[in-house]
């Protein structure tokens, strides 16, 4: 049975149910629907931080890992063992809902609904960012067209146009022709809206407040004598702000067991920083005595980056770590064809857990207890589950068989059980650099402790922005590495764990509004294009409103 067609045969319970259960008032929310509903803000403060699981994995593959499905199956399953439970999500890209990756709702029994509202349009979040960012973009050509009081250099002008889609055609284009009346002819391009700075802002604000002086801060270009130019001298961050006053509050829907679960936010951690909202995190962790969360791809991103940039946002480093895996994407990862996954191999299964194994470090450097979550599929055979549950004893780490896909939460209660023990361990959170690092000091660190690289080498633009950024006081900030999921490397057909390689870092991209610098690796874009047979080809409607097709 497909994901759509299990999730269409569950009943939501009413919002306001799940809302009580997640101890929030009527008055604290405010209905979408009957299934959905936004946090008012301020959001419900309690003195006493609980815990916080983080849930990441190995590098991604085609054949799947299911950090989402284990997420949610966890989830559903300490609520299953009697704990307090909120699951906190990013919200879904159209990008890949309509191209290859597909949604980010879970799958089989392990899912969150209404799952076509929220891989779809959802509470409109994604088009309030869009529409939020191509203001700032028309407000921007508008200046110059208007006279160019702050003496903006066109061609640094590094504000792009965003769309929620991939489409590969506007990642360059050519803006302004037909004449006088149709603004200054320039180069500019898209971003996917998730790779947004506005995204990563809307993720790490407090509070209005503070997202209006993130905005501010935001550099949108610079003037022809190399001064940045940013959205406070436009006069225009208010303007901005106010048409995210309802996306910066947190989305509020439910599980297929009716666990309460916040999905909000959602950066892509190939070229973003990867995690849900900051807001939601606390919500949880207000509300509930565990919030599972996960960050996005592999360990190598969405986990570092969560580390190092969301921690310090949330106020609380997780108390447990948990890496999925799954026995066909390792085989993967040692070698073997997408085709030949479902037969057994175990010499391919040994190569591959060197991926695993890397992870596993990255995240132990943190200084938080691990778990491997086995996320289970009918192929995987009993001698290969024991060869990945021997290797991770072996670095000292359990390794737990999870079939969230096929039995929900019912299928994950001795992941809970193994989780709730790890949280109650004493850790130290330390991360793996300093906050007063300079950007080189922070990239090597990320480089050989994360990935298992040798070296950094920097194109020639990427020296002389850091020579430009030193003078500016931008050298001290968090760094966000852009790079492809796929491998440890910036090269994505590298697989495995490989040693000794060289990152490459082509380009820096300040975000001062988000707080961070982004570093484009490899050739890792800000803009994906969709693939030869997208997703959208096998969807439709009824006339009866039913959809199909969408997982």
């Amino acid at each position: 049975m497909k994901d759509i067609e299990i999730a269409q045969q569950v009943t939501p319970e009413p919002i306001t149910e799940i809302a009580a259960k997640a101890g929030l008032t009527a008055d604290q929310i405010d209905q979408y629907g009957s299934a959905k509903a936004k946090l008012k803000l301020p959001l419900p403060v309690k003195d006493t931080k609980r815990k916080l699981i983080l849930v990441t994995s190995i590098n991604p593959t085609p054949a799947g890992e299911g950090k989402s499905t284990v997420t949610i199956g966890l989830g559903d399953a300490l609520t299953k063992i009697g704990k307090s439970t909120i699951i906190a999500l990013r919200e879904p890209s159209l990008g890949p809902v309509m191209g290859m990756k597909g949604g980010a709702t879970g799958g089989g029994y392990s899912q969150v609904i209404p799952m076509e509202d929220i891989n779809l349009h959802f509470t409109g979040d994604m088009h309030a960012l869009t529409a939020a960012n191509n203001t700032l973009a028309a407000l921007i050509d508008n200046h110059i067209q208007q006279g160019n009081e702050l003496n903006i250099d066109e061609r640094r002008i590094q504000w792009k146009r965003a769309l929620d889609i991939n489409d590969r055609a506007l990642r360059h284009t050519i803006i302004g022709l037909g004449g006088p009346t149709s603004g200054v002819p320039r180069e500019d391009g898209f971003d996917i809206t998730v790779a947004s700075e506005l995204m990563a802002i809307l993720c790490l604000s407090e509070n209005i407040a503070d997202l209006k002086r993130r905005i501010n801060r935001i550099v949108i270009g610079y003037t022809r004598d190399r001064k940045p130019v940013t959205v406070a001298d436009l006069k225009v961050g208010g303007a901005i702000a106010l048409l995210l006053k309802d996306a910066l509050r947190p989305n509020l829907v439910q599980t297929l067991a009716h666990t309460p679960a916040f999905v909000h936010g959602g950066p892509f951690a190939n070229i973003a920083h990867g995690c849900n909202s900051v807001l939601a995190t606390q919500a949880g962790l207000n509300l509930a005595d565990y919030t599972v969360t996960e960050a996005g791809f592999g360990a190598d991103l969405g986990g570092q980056k969560f580390m190092d940039i969301n921690v310090p946002a949330v106020g609380q480093a997780p108390n447990a770590v948990v890496i999925v895996a799954t026995i066909r994407a390792l085989k993967m990862h040692g070698g073997v064809a997408l085709k030949e996954l479902g037969t057994e191999n175990v010499p391919a299964l040994k190569n591959g857990l060197a991926n695993l194994g890397h992870h596993v470090a990255a995240m132990q450097r943190y200084g938080v207890p691990v778990v491997v979550a086995i996320n289970q599929f009918t192929a995987d055979t009993e001698n290969e589950i024991q060869t990945v549950k021997d290797y991770c004893a072996n670095l000292g780490v359990e390794a737990v068989l999870a079939d969230v896909w096929g039995q929900g939460g019912a299928g994950a209660t001795d992941l809970a059980q193994t989780v709730v023990k790890l949280c109650d361990q004493p850790s130290e959170f330390k991360s793996i650099y300093n906050a007063d690092d300079d950007l080189e000091t922070k990239i090597q660190a990320i480089v050989t402790k994360t990935y298992g690289g040798a070296k950094v080498e920097y194109s020639g633009k990427a020296k002389r922005q850091l020579k430009a950024f030193a003078q500016r006081g931008w050298d001290k900030l968090p760094v966000c590495m852009a790079k492809t999921q796929y491998s440890l490397s910036d090269n994505p057909k590298l697989l495995g764990a490989p040693k000794d390689f060289t990152i490459n870092v082509r380009e820096f991209v300040p975000k001062l509004g988000a707080g961070f610098v982004v570093a484009l690796t490899g050739n890792v874009l800000t803009m994906p294009g969709l693939p030869k047979h997208p997703a959208a080809l096998d969807m439709d409607i009824s006339d009866d409103g039913k959809i199909s097709g969408l997982f």
